[in-house]
């Protein structure tokens, strides 16, 4: 494990005893859920097996924190007429219930959660903050997360970017990959070559603790 400095950061090839691990849930919202303004298929059993999931597992975790989209006012994009790649129809509207988290979680209770996407585009939990205007970063910091796995909605997007700006933030990362689920198929290959390319490990929520020491 990597060593704290002094400024809560995590020092490159420092070592320490023990970790702490977080699980981020990123965007499980009835909007990208089938029924919902952006759905993608398979989002609401992605919704019910997280939330088992985390029910069964919540021991292993020293933080849980929730991210959603929380659009005011995003600009560009938002769209009309959109080409679903830069742009894209209204989502994640703040206030809406659509935006709100997704039912199946209603007994999740997370440590934090954070909002993103007020008024641009945000792909990344990272980009966003909590009620206290703190970003997803400084909360783990301040937690001294040392390993993270995330999971959500959806692998090809915003779990893809959450994951590669946990790693770029020196965080060991993983992404369940039967806790999440892609746009298309062939986007969801992309996202994981990516993301193994980049050094984030992929397993199965089945397995994922199997090598893992407390």
């Amino acid at each position: 494990m990597r060593r704290w400095d002094d400024e809560g950061g995590l020092e490159p090839g420092g070592v320490m005893g023990e970790g702490r691990r977080a699980l981020l849930v990123v965007d499980v919202q009835p909007t990208f859920c089938e029924g919902g303004a952006l759905p993608v298929a398979g989002g609401n059993d992605v919704a019910e097996a997280i939330a088992r999931y985390a029910a069964a597992r919540r021991d292993r975790y020293d933080l849980v924190v929730t991210t959603q989209d929380w659009h005011i006012d995003p600009g560009e994009h938002f769209s009309e007429h959109p080409d679903f790649v830069d742009t894209w129809p209204p989502h994640g509207v703040a206030g809406t219930t659509e935006a709100e988290l997704h039912p199946a979680l209603s007994e999740l209770g997370p440590d934090a959660s954070v909002r993103k996407g007020q008024y641009a585009a945000a792909y990344s939990g990272f980009e966003g903050v909590d009620g206290e205007g703190r970003p997803l970063a400084g909360i783990l910091r301040e937690e001294r997360v040392t390993d993270v796995d995330v999971v959500g909605i959806a692998e090809s997007h915003c779990v893809r970017a959450t994951a590669l700006d946990a790693h770029a933030e020196g965080l060991r990362t993983r992404v369940l990959t039967d806790l999440t689920v892609p746009v298309t198929p062939e986007l969801g290959a992309a996202a994981r070559d990516e993301l193994r390319a980049a050094g984030v490990v992929l397993v199965d929520s089945g397995s994922a603790f199997d090598d893992v020491t407390d």
